[in-house]
């Protein structure tokens, strides 16, 4: 008797389509069934206003989790930095896939690099994490809210693509996405942690599923072997330190877990939205599992807190 396809769940942008195709073929490969793609709209492609006015990035998420208890789909695929931190009841993690860059890009015109565009130069970020950022780093220039696909971003960059005119000078995206859209030609300058610290969970996938098919069965070993236990260890510690702050996916926070030869480091900035103040902390543990991973999110989120980063931004007290 032939079994039904596994119905995979993702948002209907080209980049959301290309990152699940990839997870989608990966699963079919490990698991032995045939996957079916099911594209779900969210609040977040229907709605152009900026993601803090419509509640955050999580507006990405909703549809398609309900998609998934109502068993339309059994798998969905979300860009991690997109997931609240929040437990969702009845759903698990299934798999956090390997890491790939998780760095921010500058896309700019004629090739210029963050320090080399004039002052007043206008960059475009639907990100109050890279507008912060931005403004510490080069407070001379102006930053432009702005949202839209990646193309129609790229678009916006002055002769950047097909020669068109454009009104901005460059947008910062994450490396990941122009990666897997094929479009890393049009990144001048890659920009370092220590200029820009990513979003908690950047550059990582979270494949989620019903947790009852997370227990057994055919797709509960697939994700499984599908899991990367170094990628699920760094945000978990990235999002352990956001679900303490009680900070939304928007708010100006970075941070970037590592494995190391000794153990997990964190990394972690929180911004004041004009970036005039920057609270910067870096701890590490040896204990190297998800519960040593949690800890130190949640103690470096302890020692920003005592800091004064809620002072900075609207944080947990």
């Amino acid at each position: 008797m032939a079994h039904s396809p596994v119905l995979i769940g993702t948002r209907g942008s080209a980049l959301a389509v290309t990152q699940t195709t990839t997870v989608a073929e990966t699963l079919s490969d490990l698991g032995g069934f045939d996957v079916e793609l099911v594209r779900v709209k969210t609040e977040g492609d229907i709605n152009r206003a900026a993601l803090s006015q419509i509640g955050g990035t999580g507006v990405f998420v909703a549809a398609l989790r309900e998609s998934l208890l109502a068993g339309d789909c059994d798998v969905a695929v979300h860009s991690l930095k997109d997931l609240p931190t929040a437990e969702a009841g009845g759903l698990t993690i299934g798999a956090v896939p390997a890491r790939v860059d998780v760095r921010d890009a500058l896309c700019a015109r004629d090739a210029l690099t963050l320090g080399q565009l004039p002052p007043g130069a206008k960059i475009g970020t639907g990100s109050p994490r890279r507008a912060a950022q931005l403004r510490a780093a080069r407070p001379d220039l102006e930053i432009v809210d702005i949202r839209g696909n990646v193309d129609t971003r790229l678009a916006r960059v002055a002769g950047l693509v097909d020669g068109g005119p454009g009104d901005l000078d460059a947008v910062v995206l994450a490396a990941a996405g122009l990666s897997r859209l094929g479009r890393l030609e049009m990144v001048s300058e890659f920009l370092d942690p220590s200029v820009m610290l990513p979003a908690p969970g950047q550059g990582a996938l979270a494949v989620e599923c019903r947790t009852a098919d997370a227990a057994e069965g055919p797709l509960s070993r697939a994700l499984a072997a599908y899991d990367d236990t170094a990628s699920r260890l760094t945000v978990t510690a990235e999002r352990a330190l956001l679900a303490r702050l009680e900070a939304g996916c928007t708010a100006p926070i970075g941070a970037l877990a590592r494995v190391t030869e000794l153990g997990l480091s964190l990394e972690a900035v929180v911004c004041s939205d004009d970036g005039a103040r920057t609270l910067r902390r870096y701890s590490s543990t040896s204990q190297v599992d998800e519960d040593g991973a949690r800890a130190l999110g949640i103690r470096m989120a302890e020692e920003l807190l005592a800091a004064g980063a809620a002072e900075l931004t609207e944080l947990a007290s």
